[in-house]
C-alpha cells in the first residue's frame, strides 16, 4: 500500500507547529501595498468598457439608437443584444442574457455595451445612446409572483440552457427554483391535530449587499493563438470556465481565466457577469477590453441576499418535546436565476430552521420566485441566515409560551447520539449539547440582569463541503517546493493552509515551500472557494502531495543508494539508522527535479453515513433604551466547535469577522428598494457596521479530531455570522418583552413593540 493510501485513514493529531501563528503566503505583498487585484491590472492597448443601465423596471425594448454613440470620439465599439441575439449566462440555468434581449427585467440591466479610450469618453457615448422602452408590469412581490394569473416574466423559460441536464419541473411558470424536504411521517396534519401544543409564527428578510470592498472588474483580450484571456475576481474560475464555454460553444481548452487577488467574497464573487460582453466587444475591436463597476453599481445590481418570507408551524407535545416541524421559505430570487450553482436553483441554507434539534417529522419547502428586482445571489452562508433567524427566534418563542428556560429548552430538544437532521442526515459527532452547556457555564446563564437587559442564546450547525481540488507540484534536487493551486484566496488565506500542511507533513520548514496561484491553463482543477470547503479541499490535497512525494522520493532513492530508505520523524533513514534530510535526499533521488499532480476529491456520504458538521452557538445580552427602542450589545460569546486550527491567527479572524457580519445583518445593514431601484447607494447609507459597532467578542473553542481536513480540520468562514441574529432578537425579547420578527432589529420596531403598536 502506498503511503499516501495508508495516510488517508489515519487519525492523528495535529503537530505543535500548527499551534504557532502563521505568516500568512500573501502577507507581504498586501501590507506593502504591491498585491494586484484585477483594477490593478492592465494590457497594452487596451479599452476601457462601459455599460448601459435599464432605468426600467420591466420593460420591452422597442428599438435602440446608437448611430451617434458609434461615432463618438474615442468610442471603438456599440454593441447592444441584437448584435449578440439572445446569448445567456448563468452557473446552473443560463437565463441571464450578456446585454438585454428584447426586454429589460430590472433596473440596472446591461442594454448596451461600448468600449472607447477612455472611461470618460465610453461614459459621454452611453449618453448618446437613445432606447425607446414600453413599459411593462412589474412583480416587486414574491407572493405576489406566485399568483395563479401572474404576467408570467421568462416566457421563453424552455429555450434557457440548464447545465445539470434536465431542469426539474417547476410548480409556477414564475418559480426559479422548488424544493421539499420531508422526514418520518408523509402527513404531518394529523400530528399537529393531535399535538399538545402547535406553534405558528412568520419572519421576513430583506436583501443584504455583501459588502466586499473591492468592486467587479474584468479584464479580457484574445491572444495571436485564437487563446480568450478573461482575468476576473470570480471565485470559482473552472467553473466560470466551463459556463462560458457552454454559453459561447467554444471549447474551455481556448479560454483561460487567471483570479488575482480577491478583495473581499463574503459569498458574492461566485458570479461574475461583465466578461461576455467584454469578449465580444474585444472580438469587434481586436484590442484587450477592461472594465470596473463602481460600488454604487454593485449594489444596484450584482448578487443581493435573498429576500425572505418564512412561515414556521411546530408541533410540542405535553413534555416539550418536537414532534413535527412544517416550514414554508419563499425567496426572492429577482429577474434572473443564474447566480445560483444548486441544481434544484435553491440556497441549502434555506432549509436550516431547526437544524441541531431533534425533530421526527419534518416537512420544509422551499421557493424561489421570479420578480423584477436584481438578480440575487449568494451571500455568506446563503439561505441560512435567513432561516436560522426565523428558526431560533420561533424556537425562542415556543420556549417562552410553555415556561420553560430557554436554553434549557434546547438542551431537551438539541440533537444527540444517533439523531438525524432535518432531512434524515446523520451527524460525525453532534456537539449541540457541550455547546449549549458550555454557554450556560461561560454566560453565567443563571445570573440575574438588571431592568432593561436581556439575554439572549441561539443554536447553529453548519456543514462542510465537499469538492475536488488538485496542486500542480515540483520539488527541486535542493529540497525547495514550488505549488501551483488552482483555489483562488478571497482573504481565507487557503495558500497558507496548504503551505502549511506540507511543511507539517514533510516536516520542513514552510519557508522551503512557495504556492502560488495559478489559472486554468496552469493549475489543476479545483471546485472553487465556498460553501465552507477550501480548508477542507486544500489541505486534503496538501496531505496528497507531501505522501505523493515522500513515495516518489522513497521509491527513486533505493537504486541510487542500493538500499531502501524510509521517511520517518522528518528524515529518510537507511536500514543501518543513518538518517538522511529532505534536501539531502532529494539532491540523490531527483538530480533533475520532479514534477507531478496531485488530487483530493472528497467522497460522496450514502445517505445512511454520518457527514462532518460544525455546531456553535451565542449567548448575547443587550441593553434596551426604553424611551428610543435603542438596542446596544454589551456582551457577546461564541461556542464553537472547531476540528484542527491550520492558521491560528486567520481562524480567530473568521470567527470574529462573521461575528462583526452577523452585527450589520442584525441591527444595522439593509438594502432598501422603492419601486425595484436601489435607493441605498452606499456602504454609508446601507449602514455597514464600522468598528464602533461592533462590540467586544468572548470566543470559547471546542476542540476537536473529528473533520474531514487534514488532522482535523473543520471551517470557520459561515460558522459566525448565521446566529448573530437571532441571538440578539430573544435578548430583545428577554430585556424588554417584544418579539421583533424582521431584520434589521431597528429602534423603531422595538418601540413600537413598546408602546403596543
Amino acid at each position: 500500500m502506498s503511503r499516501s493510501a495508508a495516510h488517508e485513514s489515519s487519525a492523528r493529531p495535529a503537530p505543535a507547529s500548527l499551534g504557532q501563528p502563521e505568516r500568512r503566503v500573501d502577507g507581504p505583498v498586501k501590507v506593502t501595498g504591491k498585491a494586484l487585484y484585477t483594477a490593478d491590472r492592465h494590457m497594452p492597448g487596451e479599452l476601457v468598457a462601459r455599460f448601459l443601465p435599464s432605468p426600467e423596471v420591466h420593460a420591452r425594448i422597442v428599438d435602440i439608437d446608437v448611430t451617434r454613440a458609434a461615432v463618438a470620439p474615442g468610442v471603438h465599439a456599440v454593441i447592444t443584444g441584437r448584435d449578440i441575439g439572445p446569448l445567456r449566462m448563468g452557473r446552473q440555468l443560463q437565463d441571464w442574457p450578456v446585454l438585454a434581449f428584447e426586454r429589460v427585467r430590472f433596473v440596472g440591466e446591461h442594454v448596451a455595451a461600448v468600449a472607447a479610450e477612455t472611461a470618460e469618453a465610453a461614459e459621454a457615448a452611453l449618453a448618446l445612446i437613445h432606447v425607446d422602452y414600453e413599459k411593462l408590469p412589474a412583480i416587486l412581490d414574491p407572493q405576489a409572483a406566485l399568483a395563479p394569473d401572474a404576467i408570467v416574466l421568462h416566457p421563453s423559460a424552455a429555450d434557457y440552457v440548464y447545465l445539470a441536464g434536465a431542469r426539474p419541473p417547476i410548480p409556477h411558470p414564475n418559480v426559479q427554483g422548488h424544493r421539499v424536504i420531508t422526514k418520518g411521517a408523509a402527513d404531518l396534519e394529523p400530528i399537529f391535530a393531535a399535538a399538545a401544543h402547535v406553534f405558528e409564527h412568520r419572519f421576513t428578510v430583506p436583501p443584504l449587499h455583501a459588502g466586499y470592498l473591492e468592486p467587479h472588474a474584468t479584464l479580457v483580450w484574445i491572444d495571436d493563438e485564437d487563446q480568450i484571456h478573461v482575468v476576473t475576481p470570480n471565485k470559482a474560475p473552472f467553473n466560470l470556465r466551463s459556463q462560458m464555454s457552454q454559453a459561447l460553444g467554444i471549447p474551455s481548452e481556448r479560454i483561460v481565466i487567471e483570479v488575482p487577488h480577491v478583495g473581499g467574497d463574503f459569498g458574492g464573487k461566485g458570479l461574475t457577469i461583465d466578461e461576455y460582453a467584454c469578449l465580444f466587444l474585444a472580438q469587434k475591436t481586436g484590442r484587450p477590453i477592461r472594465a470596473v463597476t463602481s460600488p454604487s453599481d454593485d449594489l444596484a445590481y450584482l448578487n443581493p441576499r435573498h429576500a425572505a418570507l418564512i412561515r414556521l408551524r411546530t408541533a410540542v407535545d405535553a413534555d416539550g418535546r418536537f414532534l413535527a416541524h412544517d416550514a414554508r421559505v419563499l425567496l426572492d430570487g429577482g429577474a434572473y436565476a443564474a447566480a445560483k450553482p444548486l441544481p434544484n436553483l435553491t440556497l441549502s441554507g434555506a432549509s436550516n430552521t431547526l437544524p441541531a434539534y431533534a425533530i421526527p417529522n419534518v416537512r420544509i419547502e422551499i421557493t424561489v420566485a421570479y420578480t423584477n428586482h436584481a438578480p440575487a445571489g449568494h451571500v455568506r452562508a446563503p439561505g441560512e441566515v435567513q432561516a436560522l433567524f426565523a428558526g431560533e427566534s420561533h424556537v425562542d418563542e415556543i420556549a417562552r409560551a410553555l415556561g420553560r428556560d430557554p436554553l434549557q429548552f434546547r438542551l431537551l430538544n438539541a440533537v444527540r447520539g444517533t439523531d438525524t437532521g432535518l432531512d434524515g442526515t446523520r451527524f460525525h459527532e453532534p456537539r449541540a449539547v457541550e455547546v449549549l452547556e458550555t454557554i450556560r457555564r461561560e454566560a453565567s446563564w443563571e445570573e440575574s440582569l438588571p431592568d432593561g437587559a436581556g439575554r439572549g442564546v441561539a443554536l447553529c450547525v453548519r456543514h462542510i463541503g465537499g469538492g475536488k481540488s488538485g496542486l500542480r507540484v515540483r520539488c527541486s534536487p535542493d529540497g525547495r517546493i514550488r505549488v501551483v493551486t488552482g483555489a483562488p484566496d478571497q482573504g481565507g488565506g487557503v495558500a497558507t493552509v496548504i503551505q502549511r500542511v506540507m511543511a507539517a507533513e514533510l516536516l520542513i520548514p514552510e519557508a522551503s515551500i512557495e504556492v502560488v496561484h495559478g489559472s486554468t491553463a496552469e493549475a489543476p482543477f479545483d471546485s472553487g472557494v465556498g460553501a465552507s470547503r477550501a480548508t477542507h479541499l486544500a489541505s486534503r490535497a496538501a496531505t496528497q502531495a507531501a505522501m505523493q512525494l515522500i513515495d516518489e522520493l522513497e521509491e527513486r532513492a533505493e537504486p541510487r543508494l542500493g538500499h531502501r530508505v524510509d521517511f520517518e520523524a522528518g528524515y529518510f533513514v537507511d536500514p543501518d539508522g543513518h538518517r538522511l534530510a529532505f534536501d539531502e535526499i532529494a539532491a540523490v533521488a531527483i538530480p533533475d527535479g520532479f514534477e507531478f499532480t496531485a488530487m483530493y476529491e472528497a467522497a460522496v456520504h450514502a445517505e445512511d453515513e454520518p457527514a462532518y458538521y460544525s455546531f456553535s452557538g451565542y449567548s448575547i445580552e443587550v441593553e434596551v433604551d426604553r424611551e428610543t427602542g435603542m438596542v446596544r450589545v454589551r456582551d457577546a460569546l461564541l461556542v464553537a466547535d472547531v476540528g484542527a486550527v491550520i492558521n491560528p491567527v486567520a481562524h480567530r479572524g473568521q470567527l470574529l469577522g462573521g461575528f462583526a457580519f452577523g452585527i450589520g445583518a442584525a441591527l444595522t445593514e439593509e438594502l432598501v428598494r422603492a419601486d425595484g431601484q436601489v435607493v441605498t447607494a452606499n456602504f454609508g447609507d446601507m449602514r455597514l457596521p464600522v468598528a464602533n459597532d461592533v462590540p467586544p467578542l468572548r470566543i470559547v473553542e471546542l476542540p476537536t479530531s473529528l473533520g474531514p481536513g487534514a488532522f482535523g480540520a473543520k471551517m470557520a468562514g459561515e460558522l459566525s455570522n448565521t446566529a448573530v441574529a437571532p441571538a440578539i432578537a430573544n435578548a430583545v425579547r428577554d430585556a424588554v418583552a417584544v418579539r421583533v420578527t424582521s431584520l434589521p432589529i431597528k429602534p423603531e420596531a422595538v418601540l413600537r413593540g413598546l408602546l403596543g403598536g
